[in-house]
């Protein structure tokens, strides 16, 4: 685990230093959106150095692949408790359960451990995520990879940096027959076979597909230009906020479209993506068991 050194301040890692001065409201949300991650990190980089099958209190939730540990709530427990004590009256929707009323129209929206799997398989693809609502609206987002001791922080209109430095999604770069695509899968079999036959038909229409594991670090990948699109069905709230704020604020179109199909690609990627998406069949899910709807929570797809 390499961890985050030396560590950011905020103004570093939102990149204000350089920059136009936030509102307090949001410079106060990214402290505390900073400081929440950086705890749960931790609890996740401790976790991991104990290595593969070492983790306790290893479960599954809505299917046999879908997995949870110790450190998974630990990790939220950890950030919770950062945000209970900053912010006392926000509400907050954790992935591992954690769900408080607020009262001052800002919702914290958490995932301790996004890609559990690869987590306890030691894979380093995974990170914690933390995002900010601000009457519904996402308004900052960190995500920490301590495996790469990486800092994704972005707040609504002021842009998305990597460990203070600013990150723009490329454009010109690729046409979608040479893009470069990451997608991910759900949990059951049955939706995990259409998702197959979905990148079976896009495969040979575009350079490659990548699927890692961890949605946040997809939409933020992305922010980088690590990647030229995304796309995935079923993610939920704790999935997609602080990613996908990410994405944006570095230039990158993000719709959720059809059957909760996440999006994600440099502006003049989105159209041609959407499209062949929709002649793959990636907007017709096949019945099933429905995720909870976003508002409520749920477990529908990445690890």
């Amino acid at each position: 685990m390499s961890g985050e050194r030396p560590a950011l301040a905020t103004a570093d890692a939102f990149g204000w230093a350089s920059g136009p001065a936030p509102d307090p409201v949001i410079a106060q949300l990214a402290d505390a959106a900073l400081e929440a991650a950086r705890a749960g990190a931790s609890v996740v980089a401790s976790g991991a150095a104990l290595g593969p099958g070492q983790v306790s209190g290893v479960g599954t939730k809505i299917s046999s692949t879908d997995m949870v540990s110790d450190v998974d709530r630990e990790a939220e427990a950890a950030v919770s408790a950062v945000l209970a004590s900053r912010r006392p009256g926000d509400g907050l929707l954790g992935e591992e359960g954690t769900s408080r009323p607020g009262s001052t129209g800002v919702r914290w929206v958490v995932d301790p451990l996004d890609g559990t799997t690869n987590f306890l398989f030691s894979i380093p693809q995974f990170c914690v995520s933390v995002a900010a609502e601000v009457t519904g609206h996402t308004a900052v987002g960190v995500v920490i990879d301590p495996s790469r001791g990486e800092v994704w922080a972005a707040a609504a209109g002021h842009g998305a940096h990597l460990n203070g430095h600013r990150c723009q999604v490329p454009t010109g770069r690729s046409t979608l027959p040479t893009a470069l695509v990451a997608t991910g899968f759900g949990y059951r079999a049955e939706r995990r076979r259409w998702q197959a036959d979905v990148a079976a038909k896009i495969i040979p229409r575009v350079r490659d597909i990548r699927r890692l594991g961890s949605a946040a670090l997809d939409l933020c990948w992305m922010a980088a230009g690590r990647y030229d699109a995304y796309f995935e069905w079923g993610l939920n709230p704790w999935d997609l906020a602080a990613g996908a704020l990410i994405a944006s604020e570095a230039g990158a179109t993000v719709e959720v479209v059809g059957d909760r199909v996440v999006v994600a690609a440099s502006p003049e990627l989105f159209a041609p993506l959407r499209d062949l998406l929709f002649w793959a069949g990636a907007f017709e899910a096949p019945k099933g068991p429905e995720p909870a709807l976003w508002e409520d929570g749920g477990s529908g797809s990445s690890d």
